[in-house]
């Protein structure tokens, strides 16, 4: 396997920007990444996050975001998403989040080696219950363990 190399000039141009991004940020009612252990996702490694949700009125929009090294080698990524609400109902969404074009070039934001893309999975959604909802991130591709994906989350923004 192939090294990435990241230089200090990258890392702290990758932290400005999201220092930038997230100081004005106003819709943001969560948003979280996990690293991935030595840049590879195993199909095992399931990411969680609970979302406490307080607004049952509001649409919001949910995002799934992706980091990934120019190594990866295929231009998408197919996930299972699981949403577990505080009540018990449980939804599971197989997606496709297109990572390059045709031409293989990545889409997104990138410094270097890196590619960051925040990717629309839900529109206009209306959560049902306040409370606590568990959402469940799993790499569904062929590969059981999928190399050169850096770290994933989601995104969830109140709709003004």
């Amino acid at each position: 396997m192939r090294q990435i190399r990241i230089s200090v000039k990258t890392i702290v141009a990758s932290l400005l920007m999201v220092l930038l991004y997230t100081a004005c940020d106003t819709s943001r009612v969560f948003e979280k990444n996990t690293e991935l252990p030595d840049y590879i996702w195993d199909k095992n490694n399931v990411l969680k996050f609970s979302v406490d949700i307080q607004d049952s009125i509001s649409s919001h929009n949910l995002y799934i975001n992706v980091r990934n090294a120019s190594h990866y080698q295929y231009n998408n990524l197919f996930l299972f998403v699981t949403t577990h609400a505080p009540k018990g109902g449980v939804v599971k969404d197989t997606i496709e989040l297109t990572l390059a074009d045709a031409k293989g070039k990545w889409l997104g934001s990138g410094l270097g080696d890196v590619w960051d893309n925040q990717i629309l999975y839900k529109r206009n959604v209306r959560f049902p219950f306040k409370g606590t909802y568990t959402i469940e991130l799993e790499q569904a591709m062929r590969n059981p363990k999928l190399p050169y994906i850096m770290d994933a989350g989601i995104r969830i923004e109140k709709v003004k």
